[in-house]
Formats: structure tokens, C-alpha cells, sequence
């Protein structure tokens, strides 16, 4: 049995981390012998050759892939393809959209054959077995497909999983050195469920209102892992990683008694924490700490069910502040009930926080199916104006109130986004505070794109290799004609193109690799075994990793 993971296209400005959950996906089809790839569309282009190439060499019993509301016309288009090439190709998507928005899905989409609701690391076992038994889908819980009449079926969910009975995720069969280049941090879950519920987050109906917590030897056993890869950043993905607090503290315990040295983030409450907490949480390396406030009007807080007060959420940024941990606080604009004044109450508070020493962002209302927000808008004072999925990005307006337009929302993040623009352009110009940051930010931004730009255009596969005559040319001169060759389509100079090479190969996220008289550059993309070289001695650059 052959099984082709794909991770749809997703924009760099969403910060797309590795697929942790295509990746639980794949080690559970690997604990039954699946022979399992994942084609990841983040890093990779995709092109209608370059599949064809893969599902003639590959030849998948199952094409399966995920999707979130603004990634769900992406994972669409790839599932079309597929059918194309390969009709006979059994095509499967999991994910929250299409958990909430089963039917429509089905009813709309002919290129997808099965839908995996809810959490999929038992269903895809039982669902590979029962293709190799008979291929009688009602046997198989937790899915949704059509009958043999075309009616929708769907079957009876599963047990909630213990999450303690997982394997490990399958990060082998990703590209993670192009992640660490693009600067994305890594992701880590040590719960799953959350038990608030918010009328705009459907995370509590996907993974349940009960937290099951991993624990805390099996993650930082992930933790250790995951140290040695290179990676910025480690974010703990859990809805809600201060729920528990024995078991946030017993995370943080034993990442101090193994003496780990990382630095993380999490998602919080501000009715979660206390200055303890925080202290022994800094001690074992977070950074920063994300709240999502949503308003700071208290009554749209309890329209929308957040269970929080203003008070509250200045008391934990106060706390985070005092522990040295960064705080950074989200809003949603345009949930129901939202008007003119409490849209300037919460630009207002945005001020008094940052005053206070948080960061803090703010995005457009998207009503995703499976919240409450959208099963019950009759219900609200609340408008929404299209059901093109594309548009479910949370940057520009999709629903109204009766005392806001989208077109007010939008002039006010627009109004917003300048303000920032030459409040940091002021900054630069006069070499304030933040001036040395943002440098740094741009640098960084800079690389990211070329290093994206590479990867789209395939640049090192297509460049990266050319013969010589004689002795091997220096890295200094391969370098240089590294980066001239892939100079030539870009916007990029040759000068800029070398530079940014040069510090890629010095950070490991390209090596160098000759062979028979031929120079050949590769992305570092698995970084298999660099955690376990990195903690005895520096790396040797020239490492050939599998592909």
C-alpha cells in the first residue's frame, strides 16, 4: 500500500510551519507498513509535469491532503489534478473545513472520494485496511463519502484518541531545511482539545472540550529532537498550552532537568497564568506568549463567549512583561454587535498595550464553517457577504454589521497597516529604538524571498550543477557561479544572488555535494542526523542527505 501526502500552497505571509498533522498522519500509516511520501507545496512548485513525474514513479493507492477554509480551493486543485492523471487513484482530504462542510463538499466536489472528519490518525489506518479488504467505506468510522445511489453517507465518529498512544511525527518524510531557511519556526503539540467556547473558533468541536495532555517525557523527548535542528524557533501549537498547570509545569520541569537549552512560544489565556507560572516557564526557555484578546469592548467579549475581562488581560501582560516573557495580544475586527466605537475602544487599548510592552496584531472576522458564528449568524448582528473560500484569509472584509461596512473595515486596517509603515519608516530615518530590528527584519526578509523564489522555480535543481575540468573549483567560486546562474530569471543581481548563497551555505541550508568532475548544490532538506552531529561537533558542510 502506497499513500501520497500532499500539503497544499500556502502563502509565506501566514507563516506556514512544517505539517505537523500530515505528519502524524504519515506515522501512523508507517506504524502499518504504508509506504508513505509527502509532497509539500509550501516549498515545492506544482506543476501538472512535475505530479505526473511523481504519480508514475510513486504510484499511490491513496492521494490524500489537507486543508484549512483558506488553503481549501488550493487542496482542490491539486485533487483535480490528480484525478486527471490518475483516475483510478482513491483521493481523500481531511482537515477542519471540510469536517464542518462535509455535504456541500461532496455534493460540489466529484474529484474527492473520501472525506476524513476530526482528528485522522486512527481513521487513515482503518481506511488503508479496509481498501486492501474490500473497500466497503462503511465499515471505516469517521468518514463521509458518497453511496453507491450518490447519496452522502456518513459514518460514525471515532474513539477520541489517546494522544499518549501516538507515534512520534513522521518529520522524516519532510523538507525541513527549506522551513529553517524560510525562517519558519517548528511546531510541536503537547495537548490536544480546548474547552472554551469561543462563537468564532471551531478548534473545540474538531479536537474535543476535554484537554488530553501528552506527557511530559514523551514531549520533551520530541523537544530534544527537535533542539538540534537549527531551527529559530520551537512553537507550541496546543489551543491552549497553559490550561493545565501541572501539566505546563511538568513540560517545563523536565526541560530543565535535561539541562534542554531552547527557546519557545505557546498560545495562552490571560485567566490561565500567574507570576510563578510564568517564572519557571521563562526559566525553561519561552520567549513569548500569544493571547487572543479579540476586543476590548466587554461586552462584544461576551457575545462572542471569550470568558475574559479587559482587567484580566492587562494583569497577564503586566505578568509576562514582569517575567520577561513578550506578549503579543490578536483581535478580531468585525465580530457581531461591532461599531464605530468599539472598533476605536480597542485601537485605543492596542495603544495602552504596546505603552505596556506587548506587541499585538489585529485580523478581519472569517465566519469558518463549523463556528458558531457562522452556523448561527441569523442569530447575531452579523452580515456574511461571500462563501468563495479564497477570501477566508482574515486580511480583508468578508462580513458587515449593522454599524459597519467591509468597506469600513477595511479603511480602518488599511489606515492601521500605513500608520505602522511610517511610524517604522520614521524609526529607521532617525535610528530609534527599533531601527537595528528592522534592518535585521528586512535582511531577513530579503533572503526568505530569494530562498522561496529558488524553491518555486526549482533554481538549485535546474543551476546547481555543472561539470569542471581539472581541480574542483573553491566554494568561494562555485558561490559565485551559484549565484550567477541563478540570477539570471530573478530580480535578484548576481552580486545580491552570491551573497545570499554565501550565508545560506554558511547556515547549512544548502550543501555542497561533487561527484565525478561536477559541482552540485542541493537543499539541505531532511537534516537527518544534524541533531545528533550538532551536539558533539560543528557539521561538516559537505553532506549528502537523502532525498
Amino acid at each position: 500500500m502506497r499513500v501520497l501526502l500532499v500539503n497544499p500552497p500556502t502563502p509565506l505571509s501566514e507563516r506556514p510551519n512544517p505539517p505537523l498533522g500530515l505528519a502524524f498522519v504519515a506515522a501512523a500509516l508507517e506504524s502499518i507498513d504504508v509506504d508513505v511520501r509527502i509532497y509539500d507545496l509550501v516549498t515545492h512548485p506544482l506543476g501538472r509535469e512535475r505530479l505526473t513525474r511523481l504519480l508514475e514513479e510513486f504510484r499511490p493507492d491513496i492521494v490524500g491532503t489537507t486543508a484549512v477554509t483558506m488553503t481549501f480551493h488550493n487542496a482542490v486543485a491539486v485533487l483535480r489534478e490528480v484525478k486527471q492523471i490518475a483516475p483510478e487513484v482513491l483521493t481523500v482530504m481531511g482537515g477542519p473545513h471540510v469536517t464542518f462542510a462535509t455535504e456541500q463538499t461532496l455534493e460540489k466536489l466529484p474529484e474527492l472520494d473520501i472525506i476524513v472528519m476530526g482528528e485522522g490518525d486512527r481513521t487513515v489506518i482503518d481506511l488503508c485496511c479496509e481498501m486492501e479488504r474490500g473497500r466497503d467505506w462503511n465499515k471505516v468510522s469517521g468518514i463521509a463519502f458518497r453511496g453507491d445511489d450518490g447519496e452522502i453517507v456518513v459514518t460514525p465518529g471515532q474513539p477520541v484518541v489517546d494522544v499518549n498512544d501516538l507515534p512520534q511525527p513522521a518529520r522524516h518524510l519532510l523538507p525541513l531545511g527549506r522551513y529553517r531557511a524560510l525562517r519558519m519556526p517548528i511546531s510541536i503539540t503537547t495537548a490536544r482539545g480546548c474547552p472554551f467556547p469561543c462563537i468564532f473558533c471551531s478548534a473545540r468541536d474538531m479536537a474535543g472540550a476535554k484537554i488530553r495532555n501528552r506527557t511530559a517525557d514523551i514531549v520533551v523527548d520530541e523537544l530534544e529532537d527537535l533542539a538540534g535542528l537549527g531551527f529559530h524557533q520551537i512553537n507550541i501549537a496546543d489551543d491552549l498550552f497553559t490550561g493545565r498547570k501541572k501539566h505546563c509545569l511538568s513540560v517545563c520541569d523536565e526541560i530543565l532537568a535535561r539541562g534542554l537549552k531552547i527557546t519557545w512560544s505557546c498560545y495562552s489565556r490571560v485567566d490561565t497564568i500567574n507570576p510563578d507560572m510564568l517564572a519557571r516557564m521563562k526559566q525553561a526557555g519561552c520567549t513569548t506568549m500569544a493571547f487572543g484578546i479579540e476586543s476590548a469592548n466587554e461586552e462584544m467579549l461576551k457575545r462572542v463567549r471569550k470568558g475574559i475581562t479587559i482587567p484580566k488581560t492587562l494583569a497577564a501582560i503586566e505578568m509576562c512583561v514582569e517575567a520577561g516573557i513578550d506578549p503579543h495580544c490578536s483581535f478580531i475586527l468585525g465580530l457581531p454587535g461591532e461599531s464605530q466605537e468599539t472598533l476605536a475602544e480597542t485601537l485605543a487599548f492596542c495603544d495602552k498595550i504596546s505603552q505596556m510592552g506587548a506587541s499585538y496584531g489585529m485580523h478581519l472576522l472569517a465566519p469558518f464553517p463549523g463556528t458558531a458564528v457562522r452556523e448561527q449568524a441569523d442569530s447575531f448582528d452579523l452580515e456574511i457577504l461571500t462563501d468563495d473560500w479564497s477570501e477566508y484569509h482574515a486580511n480583508r472584509a468578508i462580513v458587515r454589521t449593522s454599524k459597519v461596512s467591509a468597506d469600513d473595515l477595511n479603511a480602518l486596517v488599511d489606515d492601521w497597516t500605513r500608520c505602522v509603515e511610517e511610524r517604522l519608516e520614521q524609526d529607521r530615518r532617525e535610528g530609534g529604538p527599533h531601527a537595528a530590528a528592522e534592518a535585521e527584519g528586512l535582511a531577513n526578509l530579503e533572503r526568505i524571498l530569494f530562498y522561496h523564489e529558488l524553491m518555486m522555480n526549482e533554481g538549485i535543481e535546474c543551476e546547481g550543477t555543472w561539470s569542471y575540468d581539472g581541480s574542483a573549483p573553491s566554494d568561494d567560486d562555485a558561490l559565485g557561479e551559484l549565484g550567477a546562474r541563478t540570477s539570471r530569471d530573478s530580480e535578484t543581481s548576481a552580486e545580491d544572488a552570491r551573497r545570499i548563497l554565501t550565508q545560506a551555505y554558511s547556515e547549512r541550508h544548502i550543501i555542497r555535494c561533487d561527484d565525478d568532475g561536477e559541482v552540485r548544490w542541493q537543499w539541505n532538506d531532511r537534516l537527518v542526523g544534524v541533531a545528533e552531529n550538532s551536539r558533539t561537533s560543528d557539521l561538516m558542510h559537505r553532506v549528502a542527505l537523502s532525498a
